[in-house]
């Protein structure tokens, strides 16, 4: 969850959640969307009708099926009917572009209260990665409701003991010692550890795979000598004994994760994959408050307590005022990192 990332401008920093006027080049991606799934598309269009959100509503994932952001819309789905939060809840996966695709579209759906927009850091980052002509600042975001964190690991027979170890070789030689991660997001990571360990991240060897079972395969077979992943995506091979972790990233020890931070290691790297819901541009206060409701009703439901001890997602809900301050700190700091890139 594909790497051309760029330097944004000014305006992709302003604080998100702005409605705009949608613009030409954003109604070309919703054309181009229904090249590729007209289905999906005019599954939401039906849904969004304008009827009452707790009768119908859909949820769209930016991405194929499987993944991260496919997970936590379906997790949503169940709380939801589980729980009779909704009559008829559906997930439509619309991918493309680092989930921009997807944005473009839920962005032309003005005034519909009956769609939620899963999306992150990741596409955070997307729409400045791919120039998209539609931002955060073109939907009504609604919520931050949680956070993955990311682990950096290397193969078990690595000769990296430590986290120390590992910087001290990539500083010696950042070009020789290859990195890897199954998304952009994870190279934004390792950006920040680069940066944090004072080491050019223009001169180090990143190995973009797609997705963290790939990531992991250039781990084993050699290709690449570290990685910066999902917990989640890497617990298994750490407790089989096949990787070993050297640092969580993460702002604060993780009482159920017994690895320690790069932080508490002296590297002050605590970039989060955190996860978000938004709604299309031009609805009422109203129908905002009854979406905050019906996320706050969801998250409180014992399936979806349930799907974050599964899925190691850490609680980090973020709504109403203090929501648009914390996404334009994001979007400043993603910025700054591509900068970094020199891409």
């Amino acid at each position: 969850m594909q790497d051309a990332p760029r330097a944004p401008e000014d305006d992709a920093v302003k604080a998100p959640g702005k409605v705009r006027r949608i613009t030409t080049r954003t109604i070309g991606i919703a054309v181009a969307v229904s090249a590729i799934g007209v289905a999906g598309y005019g599954s939401i269009s039906s849904a969004s009708s304008g009827e009452d959100f707790h009768s119908s509503l859909t949820i769209v994932a930016p991405a194929a099926a499987g993944g991260g952001w496919d997970t936590f819309a379906r997790e949503f789905q169940q709380a939801q009917k589980a729980n009779g939060l909704v009559n008829n809840v559906q997930v439509v996966n619309m991918p493309g572009a680092g989930g921009t695709i997807a944005l473009g579209n839920v962005a032309t759906l003005e005034g519909e209260a009956t769609t939620m927009l899963v999306g992150g850091t990741g596409l955070l980052a997307a729409t400045q990665q791919y120039d998209s002509a539609t931002t955060l600042d073109d939907v009504t975001n609604l919520a931050v409701l949680f956070e993955e964190y990311n682990v950096i690991v290397v193969p078990a027979d690595s000769p990296y003991e430590t986290l120390d170890d590992l910087i001290a070789a990539w500083r010696d030689d950042p070009a020789a010692l290859p990195w890897t991660g199954g998304g952009s997001f994870d190279q934004l990571v390792m950006t920040d550890f680069a940066l944090a360990a004072g080491i050019d991240p223009v001169d180090t060897t990143y190995i973009s795979s797609d997705g963290g079972g790939e990531a992991i395969q250039a781990l084993l077979n050699g290709t690449a000598a570290a990685a910066a992943g999902g917990y989640a995506d890497n617990i298994d091979q750490i407790e089989a004994g096949r990787l070993r972790a050297l640092a969580l990233v993460a702002a604060e020890p993780v009482d159920a994760i017994d690895i320690p931070t790069a932080a508490e290691q002296g590297y002050d790297v605590t970039l989060s994959n955190w996860r978000s819901l938004s709604a299309p541009p031009g609805i009422t206060d109203e129908q905002a408050e009854g979406l905050d409701d019906l996320i706050t009703e969801t998250i409180e439901t014992p399936e979806w307590e349930d799907a974050m001890e599964r899925y190691h997602w850490t609680a980090n809900v973020r709504m109403g005022d203090e929501l648009a301050p914390f996404l334009a700190e994001e979007s400043e700091r993603i910025a700054r990192l591509y900068e970094e890139m020199g891409q």
